[in-house]
């Protein structure tokens, strides 16, 4: 107050726990419609043979996030859901990019067994989603130092979500391909 000068308190909102109850309710389901809305996208973008693994590649950026976030004794609040949502979005973009190689070299080498395709397609991309996730974290780490309170936490979650989800891009959404690929076989 002696810095800055008289300070007036103009309201001051709780949320109760019935609120927090819906809140969390509405999270929930706006996730279960983005899992829903990419399997079809998926679905029909690439083929329904690709689009099991990448929802669930997904489900486990969430779930880990999230255990990650809990088990560090954080809050889970608005601000932890709508950064489960952007990892989400970053998540399947980067899957999507693998996914289109794969489909791409598919296409090239008709005959070659389909696992040594995904590593081919994996290995052809795993510099760019490297580089990707490398400047995104740089930017989520300034903006971690430098950005406020009031983004730490948002900030904090995504930064871990983009290292669980460049993970999943690579190591879980493309063998859950191959395998999906061999139950199909």
């Amino acid at each position: 107050g002696e810095q800055v000068g008289a300070l007036t308190v103009d309201r001051v909102e709780y949320v109760g726990p019935k609120v927090g109850a819906e809140l969390r309710r509405a999270g929930i389901k706006s996730m279960l419609i983005a899992f829903a809305l990419i399997l079809v996208y998926v679905g029909f973008r690439f083929s329904t043979q690709f689009a099991p693994g990448g929802v669930i590649a997904l489900s486990h950026d969430v779930l880990v996030t999230s255990s990650i976030w809990l088990l560090c004794g954080q809050q889970f609040d608005l601000q932890v859901l709508a950064a489960l949502l952007a990892i989400i979005g970053y998540s399947i973009n980067d899957t999507i990019v693998i996914f289109d190689r794969i489909r791409e070299n598919k296409a090239r080498h008709i005959g070659e067994p389909f696992d040594e395709i995904v590593n081919h397609s994996i290995l052809q991309t795993f510099g760019r989603s490297i580089t990707t996730s490398l400047t995104i974290l740089i930017t989520l780490l300034s903006l971690f130092l430098f950005g406020g309170a009031a983004i730490t936490d948002f900030v904090l979650a995504l930064l871990i979500g983009i290292i669980i989800g460049t993970y999943s891009s690579i190591f879980v959404a493309s063998p859950l391909l191959v395998d999906w690929q061999r139950w199909e076989d």
